[in-house]
């Protein structure tokens, strides 16, 4: 997602002086990706940044594996995952491997008793209930029902939310996340035949800064274990920043799907990427317009990844018994299609009003003791067409 975004106050040369009105100068520090090869910002700090006072306790957040190998396809009742007040002891991880981590969260309350940074992974947070705003210390972005969240690894943030009735679909990426590649031409601009355009990004607004000493807490994810520091100046003490590494948002509802005269395959539905599996969005859309056409998806075989579905509003035409919140895991190895009854429902039908969210890995996903406990059990046997 290259697209250079500056707020605040900033030299007009980089590397150079920056002072302060009393004369003195404000820190620089690069806030780059991939060594020095990848994206990157130029932040100014009121306070040196390194400044840590203590570093406390440590956590293990290690996922919790039931089951490493597998084959049944599953559904979760995502709705079932009790709310808890904090942001980051909500987060309940379903299904890992070694390239993302997926989960469900539920939190009540905003983070205002410390700040939060993961340098393991990109973040992709799915709102799905709930309005608030993302604090960072490069701004900040409102958010509300639909709005995907990028957050790059070693951001440092607040969430802050309005009210307690908050449910979020997040993935932990140890690869970068972009948009598709075969939607940016070679500077990075996206493409006519695009399905969404950079004016649909929401970026980051109204920089705070913080001029203030004393005792703050970060809390630092770190090769899966979250450690406590204490810093001796306020994270968010930034007066200025320019460059390409920042969060964003974008909502699902500003994705355009794109259609034909016969039914289209996934990809067409693809959001973001990564080297390593793919985020879809399904949204609402006109139907296949081929006087002979079958709106309902083909039969396909799930040979090269793990397809997981998570379910956010309107009737999926392809499912039944499936609910907002609900997850449907269907594992490479088998293949899978729509319901019985619903292929042949779908003939003559004009349009569709789903609205799901899709990520797709090329590496099988292990199951989380935390999805075992929202596993309905019997969703491998909903295709039998005489169920005994």
């Amino acid at each position: 997602m290259p697209i250079y975004h500056k707020l605040g106050q900033f030299p007009q040369k980089r590397h150079t002086q920056f002072r302060k009105p009393d004369g003195n100068l404000y820190y620089e520090q690069l806030f780059g990706t991939i060594g020095f090869d990848g994206m990157s910002s130029l932040l100014y700090h009121v306070h040196r940044p390194t400044q840590v006072k203590e570093i406390g306790k440590a956590l293990d957040m290690s996922p919790k594996i039931a089951e490493a190998k597998h084959i049944k396809s599953r559904k979760l009742i995502g709705f079932n995952v009790e709310p808890k007040a904090d942001f980051l002891e909500s987060r309940e991880p379903m299904m890992v491997n070694n390239d993302i981590h997926i989960g469900l969260a539920a939190p009540k309350r905003s983070m205002t008793t410390y700040f939060y940074k993961n340098s393991d992974a990109d973040e992709m947070l799915f709102i799905h209930r709930g309005t608030g705003k993302l604090k960072t210390f490069l701004g900040n972005i409102p958010f509300e029902y639909g709005d995907y969240l990028i957050i790059p690894r070693g951001m440092i943030y607040q969430m802050e939310f309005d009210t307690e009735d908050n449910r979020i679909l997040y993935a932990e990426s140890f690869h970068p996340i972009y948009t598709p590649k075969r939607y940016r031409n070679w500077f990075g601009q996206l493409l006519e035949h695009s399905p969404f355009c950079e004016r649909d990004y929401k970026l980051p607004q109204d920089l705070e800064t913080h001029d203030e000493t004393g005792e703050f807490i970060l809390k630092i994810k770190k090769q899966g274990v979250l450690h406590h520091l204490v810093y001796a100046t306020h994270p968010f003490d930034v007066v200025g920043w320019d460059g390409y590494n920042y969060p964003y948002g974008f909502s699902i509802h500003n994705f355009e799907p794109i259609t034909g005269r016969v039914h289209q395959p996934p990809p067409v539905h693809q959001t973001f990427e990564t080297s390593a599996f793919v985020i879809c969005s399904f949204c609402p859309r006109l139907y296949d317009y081929h006087p002979k056409s079958i709106p309902a998806p083909y039969n396909h075989s799930n040979i090269d990844s793990d397809e997981m579905l998570y379910y956010v509003d309107g009737d999926f035409m392809s499912r039944t018994g499936i609910g907002p919140g609900y997850i449907s895991l269907h594992p490479a190895g088998i293949p899978h299609g729509p319901h019985p009854g619903t292929y042949e429902a779908s003939i003559g039908k004009t349009e569709t009003k789903e609205l799901a969210v899709m990520i797709d890995t090329f590496k099988p996903l292990q199951l989380t003791e935390n999805a075992m406990k929202i596993d309905d059990g019997k969703y491998y046997t909903s295709w039998l067409e005489n169920p005994s």
